[in-house]
C-alpha cells in the first residue's frame, strides 16, 4: 500500500497524531469511567484534590498544567454537584472533598484499572505503558520550554 503525500504529512505530524489519540483516548475513558456527566478531566482534578487536601487553586493548575480560567470553570461546577468544597483565605483559594468527592474519587480509581486494560488489550501491555511514560517526559520537556 502507498502511502499519498497528505497521508506523508499527517502520519509525521506529531500536533494532529496527539490531536487524533487524544480523542480516541478520551471517548474511551468517557465510555469506562461512567462517573454521572463528568468529563475524564473533572475525575483527573478530583483525584489531585485526593492526593492533595487543601490544595490551593494555584497548585492545582500547575499540576493539572490547566489555565486558571479553567480551574475555576472545572471547580465551581464540582462545588455545584458538591464534590469539592472551596475555602477562600485572602487572595487563595483551598479546594478539598467532600464526603460525596470521595465516593466518586474511589469509584474513578477502580476504573482507572479498566480504562489500562481496554487499551493495553489493543495496544498491549508494554507498549501502554511505554507510550505513557514517552507522552509524560514529552510534555514535561515541552512545558519547560515554555
Amino acid at each position: 500500500m502507498t502511502v499519498n503525500e497528505e497521508e506523508q504529512v499527517l502520519i509525521h505530524c506529531l500536533y494532529f497524531t496527539a490531536n487524533r489519540f487524544a480523542r480516541n483516548m478520551t471517548k474511551l475513558a468517557e465510555q469506562v469511567f461512567n462517573v454521572g456527566d463528568l468529563a475524564p478531566s473533572y475525575l483527573y482534578l478530583i483525584m489531585t484534590v485526593k492526593f492533595h487536601p487543601e490544595i490551593t487553586q494555584k497548585e492545582l493548575c500547575k499540576k493539572l498544567s490547566i489555565a486558571p480560567s479553567t480551574s475555576t470553570r472545572f471547580i465551581d461546577k464540582l462545588e455545584k454537584q458538591q464534590l469539592v468544597n472551596r475555602k477562600v483565605s485572602g487572595k487563595q483559594s483551598f479546594i478539598s472533598l467532600t464526603e460525596e468527592g470521595e465516593k466518586v474519587y474511589t469509584q474513578f480509581r477502580a476504573s482507572l484499572k479498566d480504562l489500562f486494560e481496554d487499551y493495553s488489550d489493543v495496544l498491549g501491555r508494554d507498549f501502554s505503558l511505554n507510550l505513557s511514560k514517552m507522552l509524560h517526559e514529552a510534555s514535561n520537556k515541552l512545558e519547560k520550554e515554555k
